[in-house]
């Protein structure tokens, strides 16, 4: 404690430094335990949609398909939940700013003034939407436009609307949503731009976690992303007690409980 304490007085922000690398790692060990928990899915859940490729395989080869595709789905599904719990949060937190939800929000809908949105991080009178990229492909109509009235309700409530998207790869719905901002008064920072001002903003040792545990993970990933045209192979190897998954040349094992019944009381917890 000392020694935390003599660190903290040459640079403030440390303390700040281990929180969010402690909030990273609970997200990651939880992570590691939805893996390890998640079921495999039942027929009641799955077996209607093998009309859709019934005869196309065996019988038992396109059950044992539906069963790994949802399997896959659902722990997506819980990872991009796991993400938008630690992301936001932490770019936020980062610079000296915090997540806020709709119930607590001042950014009021301009259709509804007594509903608030959620928003990503709020200093000052600046108002953050964070994305880790923005597609050619938008991820629903409703989702889009929530989007786009993003920078309207922040500018009819008295803040600047600030877009930080830290891959900078163009897209048309950048486009679209840039223009949005700026009309609304707002700024738009892309790629290293972003970078370079959540680096500004933030403290040596922030910064520091912030290149190691953020930026450099993220820039690897979008760098060694493999052509989708050229994926590398996949197979999946179940026992008792393990999963195995293959890509390629290298495989990750997943340890899992010898009954279903641990499975499912687990998930309850």
């Amino acid at each position: 404690m000392e020694l935390f304490e003599s660190i903290l007085a040459v640079e403030p922000d440390v303390d700040t430094y281990f929180e969010c690398l402690a909030a990273l790692y609970k997200r990651r060990l939880k992570y590691a335990k939805i893996l390890q928990y998640q079921p495999i899915p039942t027929m009641s859940q799955v077996g209607p949609r093998g009309l859709l490729q019934y005869g196309v395989l065996s019988d038992k080869a396109l059950v044992t398909l539906l069963f790994w595709r949802k399997w896959f789905f659902d722990i997506d599904n819980r990872a991009g939940q796991e993400t938008g719990y630690i992301f936001e949060p932490i770019v936020a937190r980062c610079i000296g700013g915090q997540s806020i939800s709709a119930s607590k929000s001042p950014v009021r809908r301009t259709s509804d003034v007594n509903k608030g949105r959620q928003v990503d991080c709020i200093v000052g009178n600046d108002a953050y939407e964070i994305k880790l990229r923005i597609t050619i492909a938008a991820s629903g109509q409703g989702r889009w436009g929530e989007e786009k009235t993003f920078p309207e309700d922040c500018k009819n409530s008295g803040f600047r609307p600030i877009l930080l998207v830290f891959d900078g790869t163009q897209a048309n719905k950048l486009d679209e949503l840039t223009a949005i901002f700026i009309k609304c008064g707002g700024e738009v920072k892309t790629g290293e731009g972003a970078w370079a001002h959540l680096e500004s903003m933030a403290g040596p040792a922030i910064s520091v976690f912030l290149e190691k545990y953020v930026k450099e993970p993220l820039k690897n990933l979008l760098e060694s992303a493999p052509s989708r045209e050229d994926l590398p192979s996949l197979s999946l190897h179940q026992t008792d007690t393990t999963i195995q998954i293959v890509i390629g040349d290298e495989a990750v094992t997943i340890n899992r409980p010898m009954k279903e019944e641990d499975i499912i009381s687990d998930e309850g917890n």
